[in-house]
């Protein structure tokens, strides 16, 4: 918010201050999205500054390469698996949450969303340990089932922001008129909520494709997934197509930001 026409000078400048800081700080966070792309498009087979010759060949060799290519639909698939996972029990736990005699609310509350706090090594570790012994370890549904265990948080909260607005009045007018439950729920609840399962679906999607700590301690090779991929490039031999690969992830994830911004502007309108 600026500052009112009556502010005095230095708190005008205070104010420029804290603006200059904040884009200096922006700057700093956005500034390798400033070295990926770059070199995504540079045709050297090696890191190089200043680029001396563009070609798109880094790209072509990622959709041509078997390994890219499976790795890529490996976390295709695992991000859409665990998104419909945690949207559906995320909004469940919400719809839950969200009833005003529901006992231990903030525990459970905190419960819930310990896994957005917790650090992800830990997450990773436990998870190994746990899966391990359910013998899912290397396996596709281990991955999912963890990776949907880190999104319901987003979901939950997400969707409880879009249930704070939604007026309890309006199912008790359904019930009223002879409605179930569940006809309340798909004919009234659920399209006012929609955009925000819409939202923690999308943030759900984001947290399992880009994941790469819990992927690494519960895939075998068979599944390993795209930030998996290239972190084992980064270590064994670093190549210019884990560029374009990192250029492709952070285009994916921009583009959902993009979406969820549009969708909060839709909800806010």
């Amino acid at each position: 918010m600026w500052l009112p026409a009556y502010a005095t000078r230095s708190e005008r400048l205070c104010r420029l201050a804290v603006v200059l800081f904040a884009f200096a700080v922006l700057a700093f966070l956005i500034g390798p999205l400033f070295v990926v792309f770059p070199l995504s498009v540079s045709k050297d087979p090696f890191f190089t500054f200043p680029i001396r010759e563009y070609s798109w060949r880094w790209y072509a060799d990622f959709f041509q390469n078997a390994r890219w290519m499976h790795s890529l639909v490996n976390s295709l698939v695992a991000a859409a698996a665990s998104t419909l996972l945690a949207t559906f029990l995320g909004t469940l736990a919400a719809l839950g949450i969200s009833r005003p005699g529901f006992p231990a609310r903030k525990a459970v509350m905190a419960l819930m969303i310990s896994p957005m706090i917790m650090p992800v090594v830990i997450v990773a570790v436990g998870a190994y340990m746990f899966f391990g012994s359910l013998g899912l370890t290397n396996t596709r549904t281990g991955l999912v089932l963890a990776h949907a265990a880190l999104a319901i948080p987003f979901v939950v909260v997400t969707v409880l922001s879009a249930l704070s607005t939604y007026d309890s009045n309006l199912s008790r007018a359904g019930a009223s008129l002879g409605a179930g439950p569940v006809s309340v729920f798909f004919a009234v609840t659920l399209p006012l909520i929609l955009p925000g399962i819409v939202s923690g679906a999308l943030l759900a999607f984001a947290v399992s494709f880009d994941e790469v700590i819990v992927a690494l301690s519960l895939t075998g090779a068979d599944q390993r997934t795209l930030p998996v991929q290239m972190f084992s490039g980064i270590r064994d031999q670093i190549n210019p197509t884990i560029m374009a690969a990192a250029s492709l992830l952070t285009t994916v994830s921009i583009a959902l930001f993009v979406v969820l911004n549009l969708i909060g502007r839709a909800r806010r309108a």
